[in-house]
């Protein structure tokens, strides 16, 4: 069994820590547990109560009322509520998945944003936040060590399968590489950014994760690509922006960046380096490269 900091709580349910105290002291449905130093913790039991709870409390129900409520009665109302759910409340709802390594009710929430929305808005709006959330796209993970590996691999799977239903390309479409450098593995954001680029056209050259320097170039060399993309998930400054000085320099194909905004602070400032604070972002520099292709086909220059 897992347990959760205060902190924990406050960045899974989005429920301020000032407001889970004042519950403590004032309702029946939470009593954390405490270390021998008298510090909070927090079972899995309980959050997912409380995710739960966040999610009656955003559709308009009354702490005081949910107090009263049975668990059947709470997990009917919140199945209800997701029917029609807004993205915020689905992430909670994924969470819950994840907790109870739920793949069919996963899916069922999946199928009904894609049916909605389509496949990318899923995965912008959907997928990255929750990933995000919970810590698993950067590698972060803030909490459910346990879980994470089933989540990951559940997504990988469906990742996949979209971008094996994606048509080729054609021959002239703009080309794309991208890669996680070396000592790199935490590959999920990187089959996001394979998706989107596969499905505006792109011609993609995936090369996954732990990729070294002199593969990555002779790579760049034969392939000539309009663009470069990679991830950061990993804490270590002084070899992250080495491995980039030593890439820009061999090439001069511009590279975009993404992943945890504190390490690609790591990154020094370059006309070749994009960095991608989000999905969105990324969309709008596919869209933008591939309306104007020839202007910017990189050159090896070793």
């Amino acid at each position: 069994m897992s347990t959760y900091s205060m902190a924990d709580i406050v960045s899974l349910t989005g429920i301020k820590a000032h407001t889970l105290r004042k519950w403590e002291t004032r309702y029946n449905f939470l009593e954390p547990k405490r270390t021998e130093t008298n510090i909070r913790f927090y079972t899995d039991d309980q959050l997912r109560m409380l995710l739960n709870i966040g999610i009656l409390l955003r559709n308009g129900h009354r702490i005081s009322h949910i107090d009263k409520m049975s668990q059947g009665e709470i997990n009917n109302t919140v199945s209800e509520i997701l029917l029609e759910a807004s993205p915020k409340d689905d992430i909670n709802a994924l969470i819950l998945c994840m907790l109870e390594m739920n793949e069919v009710r996963f899916s069922e929430i999946l199928g009904r944003h894609i049916m909605r929305s389509g496949l990318i808005k899923t995965i912008t709006n959907l997928v990255y936040p929750f990933l995000n959330h919970v810590g698993v796209l950067w590698g972060t993970n803030k909490a459910m060590p346990a879980q994470e590996h089933f989540i990951s691999n559940l997504i990988k799977q469906k990742i996949l399968s979209a971008i094996e239903a994606i048509p080729h390309p054609k021959d002239s479409a703009p080309k794309i590489v991208l890669f996680l450098m070396e000592e790199e593995t935490h590959e999920i954001g990187l089959l996001l950014a394979y998706y989107l680029a596969k499905e505006l056209g792109w011609k993609t050259f995936y090369l996954g994760q732990n990729v070294p320097q002199e593969d990555l170039k002779a790579v760049l060399q034969l392939v000539r690509p309009q663009l470069m993309m990679t991830l950061l998930t990993l804490s270590r400054p002084q070899k992250t922006k080495d491995l980039i000085t030593t890439l820009l320099n061999s090439t001069t194909t511009p590279i975009a960046i993404a992943g945890s905004a504190k390490f690609i602070e790591d990154v020094e400032e370059s006309d070749q380096v994009i960095v991608l604070n989000n999905p969105e972002e990324f969309i709008t520099l596919l869209n933008e490269k591939k309306e104007t292709p020839s202007e910017s086909i990189g050159q090896a220059i070793y």
